[in-house]
């Protein structure tokens, strides 16, 4: 799946700039960037759109909102993978970690079930050419589950993984420090009835001393064994980023306070927070607000994590309240993901560099802030969107 291609007319976001200019791709591959208009025959013209990297999206629960679309509807692999790298492909993102949790008491939950069939599924299409994103897997592992190590074993050497996170969502800390609400988002997205909840509740510490830490320490040095990369999950605490950091992570995903996000700062540690967070001006869960990072200097990278389309809606924002420049809210979208996860072959307009492309348009509305939406879509020189 390779193409050749020549684009004029555009604005291409660069790394530190925005030049009016051209782009030709040829086998995939970046061949060359002018300032100035092309005089290739057949050149598509981008008419004044910006030309941006394709993005890089490493947390995305987007494939399991699919697999089951209401609590206890399991949909079919395949049909259920279909529509998820179309909505992801049409939101700009061209390289996708989906990601798929392990671990959960209760059967009835898509974390609870064994992924097996989904990686066939994954493998098989994209075998057939029949995926418009380059997917590579995310595994997400819920460390006071007692069934997480054995719902990885189908992940277990698998090519595709090339991310692990070390999840603890007992109520009453990290991510749900409010426990009203972890009660809201259970009841309200899990269809958990209160009485399922508190019982959750009861039973969650009591799980979490007998599993967190010999699991913890599995998926640690299953990672240094393989080599690869792993991110820490909802730190609260300097004590939490510093446990982080002597494991080897080497990402801080959703931080849930301003203290977190500054040590990891300071051990190196980049910042990963979610689009919709920036969206939506806070975020869902009451915990710090990814903007307040990002005017901080601590936001490194955002993650869609379950909107695909918020990429742009929250780097278009970030850019609107003059927060970042323009190339520095795309970067958080494409080259420095692409970077965290050692994809040294794309997330930006550089010679040689995959032709992963995105074709942009600002839409601004009266009264209102401008819009971005991705108008076309290519995938190493080919059109996908």
């Amino acid at each position: 799946m390779r193409g050749s291609v020549v684009i004029k007319n555009a604005r291409l976001i660069m790394n530190h700039e925005v030049i009016q200019g051209s782009l030709s791709v040829v086998n995939g591959r970046i061949d060359s960037i002018d300032s100035g208009c092309s005089a290739a025959l057949g050149a598509v013209d981008f008419e004044g759109d910006f030309l941006m990297p394709g993005m890089v999206e490493i947390h995305t629960d987007n494939f399991e909102r699919h697999l089951m679309p209401r609590p206890k509807v399991m949909w079919a692999e395949k049909p259920a993978l279909i529509a998820h790298d179309a909505e992801i492909a049409c939101a700009g993102i061209t390289t996708v970690f989906d990601a798929l949790g392990v671990g959960e008491a209760d059967t009835e939950s898509v974390r609870g079930q064994t992924w097996g069939s989904v990686l066939l599924a994954l493998d098989q299409y994209t075998k057939d050419n029949l995926l418009r994103a380059d997917h590579y897997i995310h595994v997400r592992c819920e460390l006071p589950a007692p069934n997480t190590i054995e719902l990885f074993e189908p992940f277990r050497g698998h090519p595709r993984v090339g991310l692990i996170s070390l999840m603890d969502h007992t109520p009453g800390q990290r991510q749900w420090e409010d426990i009203e609400q972890a009660r809201v988002y259970f009841t309200g997205k899990k269809g958990w009835s209160h009485e399922k909840f508190e019982d959750k509740v009861n039973n969650a510490a009591m799980l979490q001393k007998q599993f967190s830490a010999p699991h913890r320490q599995y998926f640690v040095d299953y990672s240094k064994h393989t080599g690869i990369h792993l991110a820490s999950h909802d730190d609260t605490t300097e004590a939490h980023v510093e446990q982080a950091f002597a494991e080897g992570a080497s990402m801080s995903e959703f931080p849930t306070t301003l203290a977190a996000a500054r040590f990891a700062k300071k051990l190196g540690l980049l910042t990963v927070m979610g689009g919709p967070n920036v969206v939506r001006g806070g975020s869902h869960s009451g915990n710090v607000s990814a903007t307040e990072l990002a005017k901080h200097g601590l936001l490194d990278v955002l993650s869609s994590d379950y909107i695909p389309g918020s990429l742009l809606s929250a780097v278009t924002r970030l850019v609107h309240e003059d927060v970042m420049s323009l190339p520095e809210a795309i970067a958080t979208v494409t080259r420095h993901p692409a970077q965290a996860t050692g994809l040294t072959d794309r997330g930006a307009l550089e010679i040689g560099f995959r032709a992963d492309l995105v074709r942009m348009r600002l839409h601004e509305a009266p009264e209102q802030s401008s819009h971005a939406f991705a108008r076309s879509v290519w995938r190493e020189g080919c059109q996908v969107v």
